[in-house]
């Protein structure tokens, strides 16, 4: 199994809402489940990954995906060494095009602003929109100036539900969560029913809609929710879906790795009469 999960606000506790005292417990416990390979799907750069993993006390990925899809990481002991084929797949998109230069094309907006330096990629073009209100606009200005230039590409928008910022990603048309994850099982040569991928936020969508087997944690806002179920249906991937609510008897509350742990049992029972049996053992 691929155990794919997003990070803030998914797996990291650092929303509103409170987070279940053993909840990273039992997912540490779930990811040495036999055949389990993990991968952390985030928005964060490769360092920032790292605080976190050492922050929080989570296990090694195997993989990680970073910069919102831009780049895949495989893990050899401590290090991370980024994945050629992957760059080489998605640099077809943008041609001789990078993201310092695609800046240049763009040039200046209203409410536009570049995120900080470390948060771009070769590949990944990130601003931040203040207010989150002038989203809207300046998406279809951002829209019409890439539409000038002979480049693949897509935007990738989120609020900060803990700020007044829209965020706003632009990457090759090749790249984001959901084609990471599908370029990295087609190399494992899995099929759908054993890829699992958790989220919480808009930038999780693309992957919450799949075929894959997904889990939208608790603590996701109500727009979100209905974008995912309603993004499911069209796509006819209502069933791969579940939405976290809570295993009181287990003490786990559906937020964050709770909920993560909760669509794992959902869709793994084998996995869950293992970990289970293992909780028991253990104490």
């Amino acid at each position: 199994m691929l155990l794919c999960t997003d990070l803030d606000r998914t797996l990291l506790p650092n929303g509103l809402q409170p987070e279940s005292p053993q909840a990273r417990r039992w997912f540490a416990d779930a990811v040495k489940y036999p055949g389990v390979m993990l991968a952390y799907v985030s928005g964060r750069d490769l360092g920032l990954m790292q605080q976190a993993i050492v922050e929080y006390n989570l296990p090694l990925p195997d993989v990680a995906i970073t910069d919102v899809g831009s780049m895949i990481y495989q893990r050899e002991g401590q290090r991370y060494r980024p994945m050629p084929s992957w760059q080489s797949y998605i640099g077809e998109d943008w041609g001789t095009h990078n993201s310092h230069t695609l800046a240049q094309a763009i040039g200046e907006l209203p409410n536009l602003q570049l995120q900080p330096k470390q948060q771009q990629q070769q590949y990944k073009l990130s601003y931040q929109i203040v207010p989150a209100a002038a989203m809207a606009e300046d998406l279809v200005l951002l829209e019409q100036q890439l539409q000038k230039l002979a480049i693949r590409a897509q935007m990738i928008s989120s609020v900060d539900e803990t700020s007044d910022m829209g965020l706003v990603d632009i990457l090759p048309a090749r790249a984001g969560k959901r084609q990471a994850i599908d370029f990295l099982a087609k190399t494992l040569v899995l099929t759908p029913p054993q890829v699992f991928f958790s989220g919480d936020s808009g930038n999780d969508l693309d992957v919450l809609i799949s075929p894959y087997r997904t889990v939208l944690v608790k603590n996701a806002t109500e727009e979100v929710v209905a974008s995912a179920i309603s993004g499911g249906k069209a796509q006819g991937n209502a069933s791969s879906l579940y939405l976290a609510q809570g295993l009181p008897e287990l003490g786990l509350n559906g937020y964050y790795s709770a909920g993560i742990v909760e669509g794992l049992f959902h869709f793994f029972p084998g996995l869950k009469a293992w970990l289970v049996a293992k909780r028991q053992s253990d104490e």
